[in-house]
């Protein structure tokens, strides 16, 4: 059984983003990469790494990209992407030329990545929030009234096997996924953004007869694996971004777990 301490360590990434630099963790969820990208006053490339075992990052991979921040750039292979806050950008396998700008040092753009294994190619293509599918879930009596951004799925930007967006939630609503799920075909990745300093989500996870908790703070990701239940509820309204990957993409592909039943 696992302490805190340990817990933390095996599924919570509390050191993710660091102003002016890349930084990626690669995981054995699925063999998800996960990272953070902030330029400043210089374009930040997305080099190779060793983990990979590849001639660059997207020899055998695809990316799924949101911006919390500012204004900013993705370059890929020349063509250049302007993404603006809640943009997310879908770069295809054999991308080979990957670099970051912000429009401004002092308002930079904070790029949020996950990464999945592609064994197909699909193009590099961007979309706004305006662009989203949303899905409407919730209500104000189970204080968990939220609206799905939907940009990596299988009814919008295609890809392999990555799903990606955002969820963000109406006033005085605080509970994300609940009833809570697990998928057993995919593992699935959250970070937390737009948490107010001082305040936290109390993340739950792991089997639904055996749930623990997790106190996250802004910016902080927990990796869900497939056997875990993945729900939250915050001290303070919040944003969360979602990125599965694994046997499918449709979202709906899910077995619930009722309320009554947890533990």
């Amino acid at each position: 059984v696992l302490d805190t301490q340990e817990l933390r360590a095996s599924f919570l990434l509390d050191e993710l983003f660091f102003t002016g630099e890349v930084n990626l963790v690669y995981t054995d969820l699925d063999r998800a990469v996960v990272g953070s990208i902030i330029p400043t006053n210089s374009a930040l490339e997305l080099g190779n790494h060793n983990a990979l075992k590849s001639d660059f990052f997207c020899q055998r991979r695809e990316i799924g990209i949101l911006n919390y921040g500012g204004s900013g750039t993705i370059t890929v292979d020349g063509t250049a992407h302007a993404i603006d806050k809640h943009d997310c950008l879908y770069i295809g396998r054999g991308s080979r030329e990957i670099s970051f700008t912000s429009a401004s040092a002092e308002d930079p753009a904070v790029f949020y990545l996950v990464s999945y294994p592609a064994h197909a190619e699909y193009p590099t293509t961007k979309a706004t929030r305006a662009d989203a599918n949303r899905v409407e879930l919730g209500s104000k009596d189970e204080c968990n009234e939220r609206t799905i951004f939907q940009y990596i799925h299988e009814n919008g930007i295609k890809s392999c096997q990555l799903v990606l967006g955002f969820t963000e939630f109406k006033p005085g609503s605080i509970w994300n996924t609940m009833p809570c799920h697990t998928h057993e075909r995919r593992s699935e990745v959250y970070c937390y953004f737009d948490v107010p300093a001082g305040h936290r989500v109390l993340h739950m996870m792991g089997q639904p007869q055996e749930t623990r908790p997790l106190w996250v703070a802004d910016r902080q990701v927990v990796l869900s694996p497939p056997w875990s239940i993945h729900t939250g509820c915050g001290t303070a309204s919040y944003r969360f971004c979602w990125a599965m990957g694994g046997e499918n993409q449709a979202f709906t592909d899910m077995d619930r777990v009722e309320i009554a039943d947890l533990r």
